[in-house]
């Protein structure tokens, strides 16, 4: 996972001045996994405020041109990807498309909606990354199509360990807007928490499934 230092920490920001960040060890979230936590990522709350939603969509567009170079299909991964995927797309005046997480059980059970050729260049859009299983899922999805993935680019991602290595494993470059480094950097500057909310944040990362028995 590869990020530029100074959007990274500017997107960081954002996402916590709009509370799309919440960071709370007192009452940590549940996620569906089980999970305890003292972070909880929502980042369609971004497309709420049209200034960081635009902003956020140049960052995307910045790193799809830098990276990628000249693609021909962005493609969202249903559900959070769809609509930051639509404001890419109209941007650069490219086809949209975006991945079901599953076929749908009726009409053409279509996995991959809109079209696509096979031998197209399609970068894959994410607004948040844990393990990366299920946005592999797409990468899968469009490969069996034929396409010929680049990438993939995100908002955030927590910067777990096994989603590196998930995605060595799918050969899919993957780059964040931001990730979790920045933005407990970009907390502890603005003064969103203090130096025991970093140790606890930073013990989470390491074991989540066992978070609430370290803290």
């Amino acid at each position: 996972m590869q990020i530029n230092k100074e959007t990274a920490k500017s997107v960081a920001e954002c996402l916590l001045q709009i509370k799309a960040i919440e960071l709370n060890k007192i009452q940590p979230f549940k996620w569906a996994s089980g999970w305890k936590s003292p972070i909880y990522c929502d980042n369609r709350k971004t497309l709420s405020y049209p200034k960081v939603r635009t902003f956020i969509r140049q960052k995307y567009i910045e790193t799809i041109q830098e990276k990628f170079g000249q693609v021909d299909v962005i493609a969202g991964v249903a559900t959070g990807g769809i609509a930051q995927a639509a404001l890419i797309a109209q941007e650069l005046e490219l086809p949209l498309i975006y991945v079901r997480s599953s076929s749908k059980g009726h009409g053409l059970q279509n996995l991959i909606e809109g079209v696509v050729e096979s031998g197209q260049r399609v970068v894959v859009i994410e607004d948040l990354i844990s393990t990366g299983m299920s946005s592999l899922k797409a990468v899968d999805a469009l490969r069996q199509k034929g396409c010929q993935v680049v990438g993939m680019v995100a908002i955030f991602s927590y910067g777990f360990d096994t989603a590196a290595q998930n995605f060595k494993d799918y050969t899919c470059p993957l780059f964040t807007l931001s990730d979790y480094d920045s933005m407990i950097e970009v907390a502890a500057e603005e003064g969103y928490i203090n130096t025991e909310d970093i140790k606890s944040l930073k013990g989470w990362r390491k074991d989540p499934a066992n978070w609430n028995v370290l803290v």
